[in-house]
């Protein structure tokens, strides 16, 4: 499960912000922009634990299909042009990002879009 990878992870004493979880999980995308490959597509960045970016990976592809704020996101990112890998890399950043709030705050999570 994806909560007992996450749970020791994003302690919201250990991160000021949900941006620096997620940087520190390696799910923020990082263009290359020197060099010959100019026109390369945006990877993640791979600075975390490989297995949580894989447990991350499976949850999104769920995400997507049931969790309307990942879906909408999702959809928006395909309707802009961007490659399916690149979407589903934004919304396990959501999702870390959506975990970071639950648990900094306290609360349940309650969807934005309906």
């Amino acid at each position: 499960m994806v909560s007992t990878l996450l749970l020791p992870v994003l302690q919201p004493e250990r991160f000021d912000t949900a941006s620096q979880a997620a940087a520190y999980l390696g799910v923020v995308p990082v263009e290359y922009q020197s060099g010959t490959r100019v026109n390369s597509p945006p990877r993640l960045s791979k600075a975390g634990e490989a297995i949580i970016r894989a447990k991350l990976y499976m949850a999104a592809i769920t995400a997507v299909r049931y969790n309307p704020d990942v879906k909408a996101l999702y959809e928006r990112l395909l309707a802009k042009g961007k490659l399916k890998m690149f979407a589903l890399g934004a919304c396990m950043r959501k999702l870390v990002l959506i975990c970071f709030g639950v648990l900094k705050h306290q609360t349940l999570f309650s969807p934005q879009t309906v």
